[in-house]
């Protein structure tokens, strides 16, 4: 496809080199090759996390032990809040790269990885609609490296999945705009604008209105920017729609019937509705909050996001940049709006941000450009070096308050991941964007492993749940029936001792085990409950160890004590679940 204005202005000296050739010779294995070694040192090193990791992951795993892939459960419990495509993405992975074992966490995170990696890799094909492969490689680079999406293909939660979804879908939008918007462009053809429905489909079954929201307001952006909505009729919505349920309405009804409905009622009345009226969880923030939060989450490319949006703004009629404009702008609007706040959500806005930045990185330097421009390019370099001073702080003063305190070979390497930001910053600040760029991607392959595989994995004080589950290991003998927890509950521990652990509290911990024996896990402030019950009941219980640790979730110290109780044969009736 021909490029656009702004993108005919690109340097060649800037394209010339290595990034030529990766760009035009390995796009896609490069890419894979950049994204693997940022990501996978921490799907391999982390323990399962708290809280949404744990129940997606404990979710997906009963569905291969139960073979129900319709219902979604977490225990014996219902967890009716996202749609079901996560669920069956990363039980498919866990059924392949398991073999057999379904207890191990990174198999559920090669569902987001494959995510990821489908996101940046759709992120080179949209910017080719329109930029040399330059550009193209360059976006998606950014948006790989960028410690946001870093995070999301490293767990196995929703957003890398959803953003290949969102990808796909815009991408195919992109095209039909551009060429309903320049004569010059052929339309795409019906079986590409489907496939973009069928990505958009794919967005419902992962995150439900997610994908149709970030589309329906890039497209409400521009149609009252144009004031003009006669191109929508080549996006084919009859078709389209169709197809969309096509996909969607088989399990929609499936779940519907098995639920009774219930599925419906709990994700839109407890789960979607909530975030909208106000900050659900305690996750509530004022608008601006992910302004601030983009210093980091958008790192390094940060470095580039503001002196772009200035560019952007000067070339904002030509059709592609108004896309990317329109798509950014609106997207980050909602995010700032709903009440409901979490890092995570503002994802879908960042992959138009990178393109953006891509096309200033790669264009000539305008020595007329006024003032406020480099005001914005200062700001910026600010930006990069508050989030270059966290990045390499991290893995140094977490080991100190939360390990066995910081290690030499961890002050080295971060020393030189922050040697290396800093060349970028040095090298953005001689007027060398594109090397900065390249030198701030290079900083990631530093810092990322460092904090998720070099410091974060030694963090005893906040693995509560991997040192529980280790104590019950160790104590166990032959016959156990499954522990019981009381007080500490969370997720994560659930995921490590099995399907079949009982939740409860001290009261219902001592019913339990007086009535089958065992192991017993119980926090401190269950623990009067729990011995007081025992004592009615008659039945003896036996410490045999403790820990204590800090749980993150709740930020709450924790003193965890495990029992072994002995069942007395007075308990005849199963106490409920």
């Amino acid at each position: 496809m021909s490029e656009t204005a702004l993108a005919q202005t690109v340097s060649p000296q800037a394209m010339s080199g290595a990034l030529a050739r990766l760009a035009g010779r390995w796009p896609a294995l490069s890419l894979i090759v950049l994204c693997v070694a940022l990501w996978l040192p921490g799907i391999l090193a982390l323990p399962p996390l708290d809280r949404d990791e744990s129940r997606f992951a404990q979710a997906s795993r009963q569905m291969l032990e139960t073979s129900n892939f319709i219902d979604i459960r977490f225990g014996h419990v219902p967890r009716y809040k996202k749609p079901i495509g996560i669920y069956w993405l990363q039980a498919a992975t866990t059924a392949v790269a398991g073999l057999g074992d379904r207890s191990l966490i990174w198999t559920y995170r090669l569902a987001s990885l494959l995510g990821g990696l489908a996101a940046v890799l759709l992120t080179f094909w949209c910017v080719r609609a329109f930029a040399p492969p330059a550009a193209a490689w360059l976006a998606a680079a950014l948006l790989g490296s960028t410690v946001l999406l870093t995070a999301e293909a490293t767990i196995a939660t929703t957003d890398a999945a959803q953003l290949a979804a969102v990808m796909g879908a815009m991408s195919v939008l992109l095209r039909v705009y551009r060429a309903a918007r320049d004569p010059a462009q052929a339309m795409p053809s019906t079986r590409l604008v489907l496939l973009g429905w069928a990505a958009f489909a794919a967005g419902i079954l992962i995150k439900g209105p997610v994908v149709p929201a970030v589309a329906a307001l890039t497209v409400l952006a521009l149609v009252a920017w144009d004031r003009d909505w006669r191109w929508l009729k080549a996006l084919k919505p009859l078709w389209g729609l169709g197809l969309t349920i096509l996909i969607v309405a088989p399990w929609a009804i499936a779940i519907a019937l098995q639920s009774q409905g219930q599925f419906y009622q709990l994700a839109l009345g407890q789960d979607l509705f909530p975030k909208l009226e106000g900050g659900q969880e305690t996750h509530g923030a004022w608008p601006g909050y992910y302004l601030a939060l983009s210093t980091i989450a958008l790192w390094p490319a940060i470095l580039f996001v503001l002196p772009a949006l200035w560019l952007a703004w000067r070339h904002r009629a030509e059709p592609v940049i108004r896309f990317l404009l329109a798509w950014a702008g609106a997207c980050w609007l909602l995010f700032e709006l709903v009440p409901t706040k979490l890092p995570h959500y503002v994802l879908p806005a960042y992959p138009p941000l990178v393109m953006l930045a891509a096309l200033w990185i790669l264009a000539p330097r305008d020595e007329t450009a006024p003032r406020w421009q480099a005001v914005a390019g200062g700001a910026a370099a600010v930006q990069f070096a508050i989030g270059l001073a966290a990045l390499v702080a991290a893995p140094i003063v977490a080991p100190h308050f939360y390990g066995g305190g910081t290690q030499g070979w961890l002050v080295a390497v971060a020393a030189l991941g922050g040697a290396v930001g800093l060349a970028a910053l040095a090298a953005r600040w001689r007027g060398r964007p594109l090397l900065a760029a390249a030198v701030g991607v290079c900083a990631t392959l530093i810092l990322y492993p460092l904090i998720t595989a070099g410091a974060a994995p030694g963090l005893a004080t906040i693995w509560v749940s991997p040192r529980v589950a280790a104590l019950v290991s160790k104590h166990a003998v032959a016959g156990d029936p499954p522990p019981v927890l009381a007080g500490y509950t969370e997720p994560s521990l659930v995921f490590l001792l099995g399907t079949e652990t009982r939740l409860t509290d001290g009261t219902g911990a001592a019913e339990v085990g007086a009535y089958q024996g065992g192991l017993a896990v119980i926090e401190d402030r269950e623990r009067p409950a729990f011995l007081a019950h025992l004592a009615e009941l008659e039945a003896d219980a036996v410490k045999v160890d403790a820990l204590d640790g800090l749980n993150y979730s709740r930020g709450k110290r924790v003193h965890i004590t495990l029992y072994r109780v002995t069942a007395t044969h007075d308990v005849t009736v199963p106490p409920a679940e």
